[in-house]
């Protein structure tokens, strides 16, 4: 084992012990001037806003999946068919299907949409809704249709013509509208016999 030599021990513990000397007399700085507040930041907001400028088109699928991925909701394609494109769309609102019919074989121009979404099997008496009842609420509604599937739970429906020529403005008032569908179908199949009563 080599053990320092004292002097050279000194040397080297020297600058040391004198920075420690030198902060422990060093005169205290005055107090730092308060910060100015900074101004408040602006609270995040989970999506940005529809775009209002650029190509809408709402013959292409991507048209309206882009207006409801603004909205916040989750859009897929789903699948293709001859003339279909099938979009899945998972919202806090509700998961719905979206089917573009009477598209080219790019899966584009398509001529029509149709918005399905299914909703309770019982109503709040525990019941299921009668078939009467489903004809009594499609014929109350302007916009929306309720269908029962094999299974006998009720979808509620909503389509529209598209048009090369419409705005994202007409496309979210479409998704408006289809949110109107929702809350009425709910309500039907909730309470048939008060909905009807109140829509007649």
């Amino acid at each position: 084992m080599v053990r320092a030599r004292p002097a050279l021990l000194a040397a080297l513990l020297a600058p040391a012990a004198a920075l420690c000397l030198a902060a422990v007399h060093a005169p205290k700085a005055a107090p730092a001037k308060p910060a100015a507040p900074k101004p408040a930041a602006a609270p995040a907001t989970a999506r940005p806003a529809v775009p209002t400028t650029g190509p809408f088109d709402m013959t292409n699928p991507q048209g309206l999946m882009s207006v409801l991925d603004a909205a916040g909701a989750k859009v897929q394609t789903s699948k293709r068919d001859a003339d279909s494109v099938f979009v899945a769309v998972t919202s806090p609102a509700a998961n719905f299907s979206m089917q573009f019919a009477g598209c080219n074989e790019q899966g584009r121009a398509c001529k029509a949409v149709l918005l399905d979404s299914a909703l309770d099997s019982l109503s709040k008496a525990g019941t299921p809704v009668r078939l009467e009842q489903v004809n009594a609420f499609n014929q109350t509604s302007v916009l929306c249709r309720i269908y029962q599937a094999k299974d006998g739970t009720p979808h509620v429906l909503f389509s529209a013509v598209l048009s090369a020529s419409a705005t994202r403005e007409d496309g979210q008032g479409y998704m408006i509208a289809w949110q109107g569908c929702l809350a009425d179908g709910r309500d039907f199949v909730h309470d048939p016999v008060s909905y009807l009563a109140n829509a007649a």
